[in-house]
């Protein structure tokens, strides 16, 4: 096979793809006829105690951006380690340092008479960053 692509499209301007938590909207892909917009719940009627931030540059000063290249393609970029980044803005990473999973796998192929047979190995389970949970913090450090 060659590549194929998900491909969501809507007639007009809105919302192309909703995220549920229980129902509920927690964020969602919107589209009109010039941009997409990746969104996430904002709306100041779901928050309290809301304060300036502050400490933002000390804050800055503790991240260690990086320069580095990918194992999968050697493409060479900018970015953060994620339990380095944990340490200073947990909200933008997910998942915990060398954590493992279970993942079940085919362990010999069914035949026509016998089932396959499928076992249970261990996996990595990847940490992942949301470069957009920086913002905030980047911001107040300029408008410090």
């Amino acid at each position: 096979g060659g590549s194929e692509a998900l491909i969501v499209e809507r007639p007009n301007d809105g919302v192309l793809v909703a995220f549920l938590r229980a129902g509920v909207e927690k964020g969602s892909i919107t589209v009109n006829s010039s941009a997409t917009a990746y969104n996430t719940s904002s709306d100041y009627r779901l928050k309290e105690n809301v304060t300036p931030m502050s400490g933002a540059t000390a804050q800055t000063k503790l991240l260690k951006p990086c320069n580095f290249d990918w194992i999968e393609d050697g493409s060479n970029v900018n970015g953060f380690l994620a339990h380095e980044l944990a340490e200073v803005v947990p909200e933008a990473v997910t998942g915990t340092k060398d954590a493992m999973k279970d993942e079940e796998y085919e362990v010999t192929a069914a035949t026509d008479t016998e089932p396959a047979v499928m076992g249970t190995r261990s996996v990595p389970d990847m940490q992942g960053i949301d470069q957009s949970k920086l913002v905030p913090l980047l911001t107040a450090t300029i408008q410090e």
